[in-house]
């Protein structure tokens, strides 16, 4: 299984357009050791040729261009992106399939809450019906593990998350099932398995026993404490009711993955206040003694 990180950064990217916080700030002025990074989305491949996006970033298009593998350029239009998972309807996550309109229409996976949403809120399924037939639905069941055609070695098997749907949903405050999904990615020929949860609210006994399956854990590194946006003075939520499960305190990420010693641990989905972008910071030093890695625009992984 060939895992490629297109985008690491939580919503907005790192450094953010309209941020000054510490991180964003240092970063343009080059006092910071980091990493510019785009929106988060990974792409899955059985084969190194077709290609399986797994949430449209924003971003979609500056990603492309830094992938050759996802236009092969066999024919006078043509893209290695055969079909596209969405594992919430998160704007950061779907945006990207407008960017994507010209090579419609795209088979797009996702579970009815999702859907629902972008058909109603977003209607991001009813607009590109006007773009070569636009996306075409094939429906998640909760649980219950699918194939896609174009990556036949690759099952994947969805995961109901603890999580928050965007702000926009009607349901935001009221969470479903299906509002955010966790994948379990299995090969078959190698039997490498690869647990991704970009948006990870809250691990119970179930949840850590689909982790301990997997062989790569990526997963959500939003925040390192609850209150971090808070505390940079840009926001006035706290993490977990964003859905968001911090890295550290009691229950919190490094936790979690402290009880999963054999796998790889790879933090995705980091925002631009996060202080492990700073590869000098203390709480950089801690992921890295505990065994624990921060995802970069550009990381390859097999399985």
């Amino acid at each position: 299984m060939h895992i490629r990180i297109l985008g690491s950064a939580a919503g907005g990217g790192f450094p953010q357009w309209n941020c000054n916080c510490r991180n964003c700030r240092g970063l343009r002025e080059g006092t910071l050791s980091a990493t510019a990074r785009t929106q988060s989305s990974i792409a899955l491949s059985d084969d190194g040729v077709n290609w399986i996006i797994c949430n449209a970033s924003p971003d979609i298009r500056a990603q492309i261009e830094a992938f050759p593998a996802l236009q092969p350029a066999r024919a006078l239009r043509d893209t290695a992106i055969r079909a596209l998972i969405l594992l919430d309807s998160q704007i950061d996550h779907t945006t990207g399939l407008l960017t994507l309109r010209e090579g419609c229409p795209h088979e797009v996976w996702c579970t009815e809450m999702v859907h629902q949403d972008l058909t109603s809120g977003f209607p991001l399924f009813n607009m590109l019906e006007h773009w070569n037939g636009g996306l075409r639905w094939n429906p998640i069941g909760l649980e219950q593990s699918f194939s896609v055609a174009a990556c036949p070695a690759l099952r994947f098997t969805p995961i109901p998350l603890r999580s928050a749907a965007p702000p926009y949903s009607p349901h935001r405050n009221d969470p479903h099932p299906g509002d955010n999904l966790g994948l379990l990615v299995e090969d078959s020929r190698t039997g490498g398995r690869l647990f991704y949860a970009p948006g990870l609210g809250q691990v119970d006994g179930e949840l850590l026993e689909w982790m301990d399956r997997a062989d790569c854990l990526l997963v959500d590194g939003t925040l390192w404490r609850d209150d971090e946006m808070i505390h940079a003075g840009v926001g006035d939520k706290l993490g977990s009711a964003m859905g968001h499960l911090p890295q550290s305190g009691a229950g919190g990420m490094l936790e979690v993955l402290e009880r999963l010693p054999r796998q790889r641990k790879v933090l995705i989905h980091i925002n631009n206040t996060n202080p492990i972008l700073d590869e000098d910071s203390a709480e950089r030093a801690e992921l890295t003694a505990r065994g624990i890695e921060v995802a970069w625009d550009g990381m390859h992984i097999e399985l």
